[in-house]
């Protein structure tokens, strides 16, 4: 497998072009705009064709470049199917898989941050069939989880994501790695490190958010020291979805 995360300072997040490196088809997974042409330059000098464009979730801290890289390589741009957005995408279901030649990747539906969310698991066959690696987004993210607000009423955020996490993600073996949308610096989460990457078994013992067994503690948790709001992040979502022409910051 061919595998690449890129660490963006503004805005502060995480990108990922990953894929089947011996048949050359690969995945572009959470673009931000002004980085579309060096995803296209990176699929040449990388030998790898984009195969599918996906956003793990409807953006609210900065503007996603997914429909315009989908755009300019003629590739198809994957959502949720329950994203409410006023265009044209391909969607995809909880449990479905997607084949990238000897990668496999399997989308969960894990709701709370936005309520269109997923993540991805990622398998590679020449290695083996169990899962090696998961992107999360912005739902498990290193020493904490999404906050709930930006989208959702933020208690029903959080008893999503609550279950989005026992149920979905934290059942993976502890060995899985996990890459997430975002580190520390990005408004997005609380406790952030500045290591973009850990095991399902690391979080499990020491991510603070994940030491909550009970439903309503989380909850509880979840609702209090929320911290700020990114400039204009319901402009920028708005934006991402197609229901808004005005560009934020204009």
């Amino acid at each position: 497998m061919l595998f690449r995360q890129y660490l963006h300072r503004d805005p502060i997040a995480i990108s990922y072009f990953f894929g089947c490196g011996s048949q050359s088809q690969g995945v572009v997974v959470d673009p931000i705009e002004d980085q579309v042409d060096f995803y296209i330059e990176e699929s040449k000098r990388l030998q790898m064709d984009i195969r599918y464009v996906i956003d793990t979730h409807l953006h609210a801290d900065h503007i996603s470049g997914a429909r315009t890289l989908a755009e300019k390589t003629g590739v198809v741009y994957l959502l949720h199917r329950s994203a409410k957005v006023n265009y044209a995408f391909t969607p995809v279901d909880d449990g479905e898989q997607i084949k990238l030649g000897n990668t496999v990747l399997t989308i969960l539906h894990t709701p709370g941050h936005t309520p269109e969310h997923i993540s991805i698991v990622v398998s590679d066959l020449t290695r083996g069939e169990a899962p090696w690696f998961v992107a999360t987004g912005h739902t498990l993210m290193i020493g904490d989880v999404g906050r709930t607000e930006l989208a959702n009423d933020v208690r029903r955020g959080a008893e999503q994501l609550y279950r989005s996490l026992r149920d979905k993600l934290l059942v993976l073996p502890d060995y899985v790695e996990i890459f997430p949308g975002a580190y520390s610096g990005s408004l997005c989460g609380r406790r952030l490190s500045g290591k973009p990457v850990s095991t399902i078994g690391f979080e499990r013992r020491y991510n603070q958010a994940l030491q909550f067994q009970e439903e309503a503690d989380f909850v509880h948790h979840m609702t209090v020291e929320i911290p700020e709001q990114p400039a204009e992040f319901q402009l920028i979502r708005a934006y991402n979805m197609g229901h808004s022409e005005q560009r934020p910051g204009k």
